[in-house]
This record gives C-alpha cells, structure tokens and sequence, in this order.
C-alpha cells in the first residue's frame, strides 16, 4: 500500500490553474471551500435554478452554469450525484472540455463502468475523502484532514498523478495521508460496503433484530433501544479503536455472547451471499441494474423508500427520538 503525505505532494501544479467545481452538496461544498482557502482559483458549476447558487456565492465564490465553468477550468472536479452525471457529462461537460485539461471524480462509478467515456486528450483522476463533506470541511479549518484515496484512470499530459496529489494537498488529504488505489478497486469495494454491510447489511440486521424481539412479545419500545438506539455506542468504539477497543470496552457477558452467538447469525451462508453480491458488483450487473432502475423513473427505490418508511421499527424510532432533544438530525446538505 502506498500512502502520501503533506511532505509528498506540493500544490505549484495547481498554481495559475482554475478548478470548476460541479455541484455544491455535502462533498461540493467542503472540495471548494478548502481549495479557495489554499489559495487555489476555483469556480463552481451549478444549475441556474438550482438553490446551491445562493449558497455558493454568499460563501464568497464564483458561480457559473456547469458548462461555463468547465469552459473555463484546468482541472474539473465531478462532484454530482452518480446517477446524474452520464447526462450532464453529454449535455454540459464533453462540449466544453478542453484538450490538455483534466476530469476529476470524487467516486469511480461512472468511468468504471463506461457510463462516461472522456477523450484520450485529458488527464483523469479520483481523489475521494473517506468522510462526509462536512467533516472534509471542518477538519481543515481545524488544521487537520480527512484520508483520501487518489487514482489516475489517464494520463494524458504524464503529470495526472501529481496533479492529483495537489488536489489532494489541497483540500487537506494529504495532511491525515492519502492511499493509492485504481478506480476498480474504489467503486468495487465502495458498492459492496455499501449493499452488504454498512446500508444494506447493518440496516436489515437491525429490522429482524427489532422484528424478532417483537415477535416474541417484548415491547417495541424496548426492542428499538436494544437493535437500534445502542448501535451507535457500539460503532462509535469501534470508530475510535476498532473491534479490540469495542470487545474491551463491553462487558464480560456481551462479549462472551457476542464472540460465540455472532458467527452464528454470520455464518457460512451469509457469507456466500456476501460473495454473490460482489460478484454482482464486479461483472458489472448491480451497474446496469441501476442505470436501468434510473431510466425507468426509479419506481423500485420508490417503492422501496416507502416500505422503510412504513414499518413498525421507525414509526416507534420517531416516537423515541422525539423524546431526546440531544439527538439532532444531521443538517441536509445536499
């Protein structure tokens, strides 16, 4: 593995060069903030209509329409939702792209799996914060930073990866470290955490912890507490120490009961599963799955949302949690 740090990368590629930053959301907003303040020449491209315009220029930035940024830019960094980027990519992006510039992505779903195919005549790279915009943000004025992964999928001008570091340097990557990875294995790896483990997985093993205990008579109230409401103490120790300081900071009792019961409910078939998902991942199927669920005017996901919205376990969920004043919902920033 490799990892670059503050003393590895200078911003002087970046010098006299402008970044168009695309979208204005969670990662959008941080990307732009801390490259302006190291002194990098940004503007951010948005939709005339859309609310992040007011945002932007009240934060102090240039703003322009998507394809007057690009127009204008050295380096384009892609910071849209994954499923709008192939029709803005076609509409507001390719027509203004220079020759000798570079694209940038901050996920590699898109290029990964052709969705959008850039000109061989410019540099592209990834350089994605493993956090969410906001702490991408404050970490920096807090003069720390957020661990990036950094890819170059081309190398037109032969100065991608360097380039990328100055990104990377310059919105705070480098000052925690940045690990080299291919686009591959970013998008690869990200959709699986996502399905089998960190959305899809943690979320379902919740639901039939809370149906389970509900079955069998408990009150739901306690049933959420013990699936849901703990589940962030649990995960917070594992955030600061991983499992040993999680293992060492339960009690004897839960550890015994959770070292001995945990393969039981992850056993061999989950795991194959688990490696069924991948495979789907990796051939390229769960990708045209969902490009496919987008086109159609997403009535699944819709379908979908509703269902969650509808079940016992949030309906008691908002009911405690309007008992809690201390628990806030995280700003949209979106």
């Amino acid at each position: 593995m490799r990892i670059w740090y503050d003393r590895d990368a200078d911003l002087s590629p970046l010098q006299g060069k402008t970044v168009a930053v695309l979208g204005f959301g969670s990662q959008g907003h941080a990307h732009a903030l801390n490259l302006r303040d190291s002194g990098v020449r940004v503007v951010v491209g948005l939709r005339p209509e859309g609310a992040s315009w007011q945002k932007a220029q009240n934060a102090g930035l240039q703003v322009k329409t998507v394809g007057e940024a690009v127009a204008m830019a050295d380096v384009t960094m892609v910071l849209l939702p994954d499923q709008h980027q192939p029709a803005v990519y076609e509409r507001e992006i390719a027509p203004n792209l220079r020759d000798g510039t570079a694209l940038a992505f901050a996920h590699g779903f898109n290029i990964h799996f052709g969705q959008i195919k850039p000109p061989a005549t410019v540099d592209v790279f990834m350089v994605a914060p493993k956090s969410p915009g906001h702490l991408v943000r404050k970490l920096y004025t807090e003069g720390r930073g957020t661990p990036c992964l950094l890819a170059v999928h081309q190398d037109a001008s032969g100065q991608a990866q360097k380039l990328a570091l100055a990104y990377a340097k310059a919105i705070g990557g480098t000052r925690a470290g940045v690990i080299e990875t291919t686009f591959a294995e970013e998008t690869e790896t990200d959709l699986f955490g996502e399905q089998a483990v960190l959305c899809g997985g943690v979320s379902e093993l919740v639901r039939a912890g809370f149906e389970t205990l509900v079955e069998a008579g408990y009150q739901p109230e306690i049933a959420y507490f013990e699936c849901l409401h703990e589940l962030k103490l649990i995960v917070d120790l594992m955030y600061e120490g991983g499992m040993s300081r999680m293992w060492y900071s339960v009690s004897d009792t839960a550890e015994y009961g959770g070292m001995t019961r945990g393969p039981k409910v992850i056993d061999q078939r989950v795991r194959e599963t688990m490696r069924s998902l991948l495979a789907a991942v990796k051939d390229g199927s769960f990708a045209r799955e969902w490009v496919a669920e987008n086109r159609a005017g997403l009535p699944n996901l819709t379908r979908l949302r509703e269902q969650w919205k509808n079940t016992q376990l949030e309906q008691v969920g908002a009911r405690l949690r309007a008992m809690m004043p201390w628990v806030k919902q995280t700003e949209d920033l979106g």
